[in-house]
């Protein structure tokens, strides 16, 4: 029975941190979006690794499925 609460806690916890990636990959779109319209190119590089980032944590956890 432990088990499976922690496998549910596991879960639980899993889409918490889709759900906090997905909201940092909307500030981060919006952030890379200011900074090409100031054309601020080292904020736009961070905000470009920042988004490959995201991307791959999200891939982890099949949030794109």
């Amino acid at each position: 029975m432990k088990q499976v609460v922690h496998i549910i806690r596991k879960a639980e916890i899993e889409k918490e941190y889709v759900k906090l990636l997905q909201l940092e990959l909307d500030y981060e779109l919006a952030t890379l979006y200011d900074a090409m319209q100031q054309d601020d190119e080292k904020q736009i590089d961070k905000s470009k690794v920042r988004l490959t980032e995201i991307h791959s944590e999200l891939e982890t956890f099949n949030a794109f499925a």
